[in-house]
């Protein structure tokens, strides 16, 4: 949950002389860190929802934390390493209060040091033939290992990391060919011209190329790597500190907040295309329909990015080697300039393009809508909100609770019987809109209490009574569905509203976060970054809190995360659950749950692809959690040949469709007409929603709302 503050409303229980720490422009790098370090450090202490003691205990958190961070697969450091890091164990603490960059410093110094020596070990284990017949095994689950003990045993750690990745290689060029080979078989079996070109190699073949790949790919990484500027690892270490406060307070320097901002209004001034670096190269990934990329015509996914101009005053700049972040902060810009990008084309022409920068948004941030024409002869409306956007510092600018009224009315126009709001995979946004969301559905009422670090509890109401739609209403959530989406989900269940569809529980994120621009507090006009600080705590109206335990689901329909360990419970850091004195509100009993949970229930239980859906996601999960993988190409293979022969017997997931027919609404279908942008992006969406299973459950259940509802 992110709720937008002004600073001095943040301030008003704390003097503000506490909080100006009045340092000096920094002269460079460190002196910076060590600013941001202690002005994290007091910004915590005095503004945090729950601060912890700065203590021993701490350090220790922090400490575990950190090497989670920059070393996961323990194939960095060495046992030496660790045993004199540890003597810091208990100061970090300390390095915190006074800004001391000892401990930082010492780790990534070293850090580039064997990322130098591991790229000499990996180029030297490249040079000399690799067996892949001699009996290894590669320990895939981090907490099974123990540092390296010596250089023998970090030369032999990685040669077993290199071989696992070509062993992988060996089996993508294995599934290639298979794939092409079945594409074939099925063109002849057709009598269609026979099209299809099999790429065959012999094993030896596919091992050589497969050592090539890797080869190259370890190269790349390590090259990346050494790009990276030590101050980005800062930021690392800051979150260290922060995220053992609880995993929603953390450290953004300036750029990380720039992309933050750009995800949580769902625009960005740019040219609309996905930078993805391979090789050494920067390549076009991803165009945005209907963004400058995709309107020039000249630029397709796949081109190599050689050169940008940001600006027609400026020199090209070369982009061959940089890190994709870089360039993308080049080709971003002010709405309305030109922007200049040469590329290479895959045929090896060398193309400039110039393009005027719009304000390009993110497809999957917005609200939308599709009639549904159901079995019983009904017409449902179907509403996906990906997101609770919300852009504060344009008046004009789009949010979730104007969208989803937007789309009630297109709806309500078609003459709809019921509604299907889906929140699956929604993170969360804006907590106002939520607000503004529950008065589209219903009259006026509370719909969260909101308390801070102080206890003090305040009762958040939509005062409105002009509800869009009154009828028969599902939320769908699954277990990525978090915050703004458990409070809207857990106030709709609480009043009999709506019934809850989907996963047995959503995320579990019961908090709240504002930004602390940490250059506010201090004596100087650089940017230091931003604080994103957790300073509240939310309740449903019952008072009960969605931390951790999330919403329970009415109707439960399990899917892949119901198996893994997705959830604020699964973090060891995350806030504890609690609950307070519930306020006062009129409940409806609109809903027999118990008849429409059995009816549900019977129906999945007769639902072949949902019975192995589920058996697909527990296989799924099995893997996740192998500890160990086989380096013996024979036994290797003998583990791929098993594991295909499950796959095999889930591709019908592959393949299902749902069967549900829906209605493009008319001034979309004139639309389409002359919007070449537009019509794609309908036949994407439409195509997922075919795919859909849990879709047509939430149809089925809207239509014995409507057909039993009291």
């Amino acid at each position: 949950m992110f709720k937008k503050l002004r600073l001095n409303t943040l301030l008003l229980f704390i003097p503000l002389t506490t909080l100006i720490f009045c340092f000096n422009s920094p002269k460079n790098d460190d002196e910076k860190m060590q600013t941001i370090m202690v002005s994290v450090k007091n910004t915590l202490q005095y503004l945090h929802y729950s601060p912890k003691p700065i203590n021993d205990a701490y350090s220790q958190n922090v400490y575990d934390m950190y090497f989670d961070m920059v070393d996961p697969g323990k194939r960095y450091f060495m046992k030496s390493d660790m045993e004199e890091f540890a003597k810091h164990r208990t100061k970090l603490d300390d390095y915190f209060k006074s800004g001391d960059l000892t401990f930082y410093k010492l780790t990534i110094d070293r850090l580039y040091q064997r990322i130098d020596q591991l790229d000499k070990i990996s180029q030297d284990i490249f040079s000399k033939p690799i067996d892949l017949t001699e009996d290894e095994t590669f320990i895939l689950e981090p907490k099974k290992k123990e540092a390296p003990a010596n250089e023998k045993e970090l030369y032999s750690e990685w040669k077993k990391y290199i071989k696992y990745n070509i062993l992988q290689e060996i089996e993508t060029l294995n599934a290639k060919e298979e794939s092409q080979q079945k594409k074939k078989d099925s063109v002849i079996a057709n009598h269609l011209k026979d099209t299809i070109k099999v790429e065959k190699f012999t094993p030896e073949e596919k091992k050589l190329k497969a050592i090539d790949e890797v080869k190259d790919l370890v190269k790349q990484s390590f090259t990346r790597f050494k790009k990276r500027k030590k101050m980005d690892w800062f930021t690392v270490y800051m979150n260290a500190y922060t995220e053992v406060f609880d995993p929603h307070t953390n450290y953004f320097s300036p750029q990380n907040k720039e992309d933050f901002d750009v995800n949580f209004k769902g625009k960005v001034i740019g040219i609309g295309a996905i930078i993805q670096e391979k090789k050494g190269n920067l390549y076009l990934g991803e165009l945005t329909i209907g963004a400058p990329a995709w309107k020039s015509k000249q630029l397709t996914a796949g081109d190599k990015i050689l050169k940008v101009r940001s600006k027609p005053s400026e020199d090209y700049v070369n982009v061959v080697g940089m890190l994709a972040d870089e360039a993308v902060r080049l080709i971003r810009g002010e709405k309305g300039t030109p922007v200049t990008l040469v590329v290479q084309k895959k045929d090896g022409t060398i193309k400039e393009v110039t393009m005027i920068r719009e304000e390009v948004e993110i497809e999957d941030t917005f609200a939308r809508s599709i009639v549904v024409d159901a079995e019983d002869g009904k017409k449902y409306g179907y509403i996906y909100l990906p997101s609770f956007n919300a852009d504060f510092d344009d008046d004009k600018g789009r949010n979730a609770s104007d969208d989803i009224k937007a789309e009630l009315l297109k709806l309500k126009a078609n003459h709809i019987d019921g509604v299907i709001l889906d929140l699956r995979n929604n993170g969360g946004g804006s907590l106002t809109e939520v607000g503004d969301i529950m008065g589209l559905f219903m009259n006026e009422g509370p719909y969260v209490q909101v308390k801070d670090g102080t206890g003090k509890i305040q009762t958040l109401r939509n005062k409105a009574n002009a509800p869009v739609w009154t009828g028969p209403l599902v939320l769908m959530q699954n277990e990525l569905s978090a915050s703004a989406s458990e409070i809207l989900a857990g106030q709709m269940q609480d009043y009999g509203r709506a019934v809850i569809v989907g996963s047995p529980q959503s995320f579990g994120k019961g908090t709240v976060q504002t930004f602390v621009d940490l250059n506010r507090f201090l004596n100087t006009n650089d940017d230091f970054g931003s604080l994103k600080l957790t300073i509240q705590k939310f309740y449903r109206v019952t008072g009960e809190s969605t931390q951790r335990k999330g919403v329970q689901s009415d109707i439960v329909m399990k899917d892949f995360f119901s198996y893994a360990d997705v959830g604020e419970r699964f973090d060891d850091y995350a806030l504890a659950w609690d609950k307070i004195t519930p306020t006062a509100f009129q409940k409806a009993n609109d809903f027999n749950i118990e008849s429409l949970e059995k009816a549900s229930a019977a129906r999945m239980a007769q639902n072949k692809t949902y019975q192995l859906l589920l058996e697909s996601a527990e296989w799924k999960e099995a893997l996740d959690k192998e500890e160990s993988i086989p380096l013996n190409i024979d036994k290797f293979n003998s583990l791929m040949k098993s594991r295909k022969a499950q796959i095999e017997k889930f591709k019908a997931l592959d393949n299902y469709k749902n069967g549900l027919k829906f209605a493009v609404y008319p001034q979309e279908i004139q639309r389409e007409k002359t919007d070449e942008a537009f019509k794609k992006k309908t036949e994407n969406w439409m195509s997922n929603l075919r795919k859909d299973l849990y879709l047509k459950e939430a149809i089925n259940i809207v239509s014995d709302i409507r057909k039993h509802q009291k």
